[in-house]
């Protein structure tokens, strides 16, 4: 996984990895239809291509078409986002990533709930 190990997307990227996780697979064309976005088939073409490169999807021959399907799962996705997030942004802490969360968002009594069960859950 050496090509991977820091699975991070650009905003586009990611549009169209969300639809692979979503789906599992999609040629070219049913990912630009799936995005909501117009974009030009090329441009789809184009970023499926970067991603393969990258070593984070890969594709099968599917007639005329390709076929491409993703090779990180999107949890591996996200936690490498958020290490990027908390060392780029929050000096490496997640206490201060936190802190911003439940400080400056506009968080639903039931949404502050449900945070406190799950670090309550992690302490004990």
């Amino acid at each position: 996984m050496s090509q991977r190990d820091d699975a991070i997307f650009t905003e586009r990227e990611l549009d169209i990895m969300d639809v692979l996780w979503d789906r599992g697979s999609g040629t070219v064309g049913e990912v630009r239809e799936a995005i909501q976005d117009e974009l030009a088939y090329t441009t789809v073409l184009t970023i499926l291509r970067t991603l393969e490169k990258k070593g984070y999807v890969g594709h099968e021959t599917e007639g005329k078409a390709h076929r491409y399907h993703p090779l990180v799962e999107r949890d591996e996705a996200r936690e490498s986002h958020l290490r990027r997030l908390l060392r780029n942004l929050f000096s490496g802490s997640p206490e201060l990533l936190l802190t911003q969360l439940v400080s400056d968002r506009d968080l639903s009594e039931e949404e502050l709930r449900r945070l406190r069960e799950l670090l309550d859950r992690r302490l004990g």
